[in-house]
């Protein structure tokens, strides 16, 4: 912990805690119902967390992340042994219009994507390093904020953070998703998921800091890419629309955390918030605040990431 009004790092911005309504009652309904929350003050990273900072905690510590090791098939009974080589998953856009029903239509795990390679072997983040870093699991994110002397803050926390003093605001810069006609975040446009006219100028992630900050000086609380939170996700109703998760071959399900095929393997999930460039307004509305998904703790995709906070008190 440190003192109010000492800056732990470059970076990181201030942010007072305070009581604000948590949630809401329009939309989605795990996020309901609205409540009254108060949080305790913190400083948080003022960007998402960067490959460039993630390569520089790989350098000094030799971590290897989660996508890059082998599943240990003790741990994924009745799990095919493919599929338990070094893989992630990546969002490809099919060719034409399919079911929004069925996620598998539009992601899949690619042997040998990671940080280092967000779409296969054959990539590279050699121009990417001012992008968040992605293909991160929980214990990924994790050890990097224990590395870096920080910590990931609570669903709390991140809400209170991303709504920037704006009360019940639709969104983390006000009420309209587009004002003047300008971008504010990194989101989808076009059909979901075969057309992105990427009329925001990103196809896929953008470097941290390419939209306006919020209230609090905080960028990128809105679509680029989802982050991961402290806290253990708890159903307060089904997720009906699951757009942004993907089923693990390892053996987490896309909502319930469990492979049919294996039932015996259950797989916790954690919070994330903030949406990603895959939001579209047509089907995935959640470059909201109140926003949020269940996220099985093995499993790393393009699209999430993390940022990390100092907690002051």
């Amino acid at each position: 912990m440190i003192e109010p009004g000492s800056a732990p790092g470059a970076d990181m911005v201030q942010v007072a805690g305070g009581e604000f309504l948590m949630g809401s009652d329009r939309h989605y309904a795990e996020e309901a119902p609205a409540h009254r929350v108060r949080v305790n003050g913190f400083w948080m990273d003022r960007f998402a967390v960067t490959n460039r900072a993630f390569e520089r905690f790989v350098a000094q510590t030799g971590y290897v992340t989660y996508a890059e090791r082998p599943a240990n098939l003790k741990d994924y009974p009745g799990a095919d042994a493919e599929k338990l080589a070094p893989a992630s998953a990546v969002f490809t856009p099919p060719h034409a219009r399919v079911s929004l029903s069925d996620p598998y239509q539009w992601w899949s795990y690619v042997p040998g994507a990671n940080w280092r390679r967000p779409r296969g072997r054959a990539s590279s983040i050699a121009k990417l390093k001012d992008h968040p870093v992605v293909h991160v699991a929980f214990e990924d994110a994790q050890a990097y904020a224990t590395w870096a002397g920080k910590e990931l803050p609570s669903e709390a926390e991140w809400e209170f953070a991303a709504r920037g003093g704006l009360e019940g605001a639709e969104f983390v810069w006000g009420d309209e998703l587009m004002p003047g006609g300008q971008h504010m975040a990194n989101t989808w446009q076009g059909e979901f998921p075969h057309h992105n006219s990427y009329e925001d100028g990103y196809r896929e992630t953008a470097p941290v800091g390419s939209f306006p900050a919020n209230g609090y000086g905080l960028y990128d609380m809105a679509g680029n890419v989802w982050q991961w939170t402290i806290d253990w996700y708890q159903d307060h109703a089904e997720i009906d629309s699951p757009c942004c998760t993907v089923a693990n071959p390892r053996g987490g399900d896309r909502e319930t955390s469990y492979d049919p095929a294996t039932p015996d393997i259950r797989i916790p999930r954690k919070v994330t918030k903030g949406g990603s460039f895959l939001c579209a307004p047509s089907y995935c509305r959640r470059y909201r605040p109140a926003a949020r998904m269940a996220q099985p703790i093995d499993t790393s995709t393009c699209h999430l990431g993390f940022r990390c906070i100092v907690r002051t008190t």
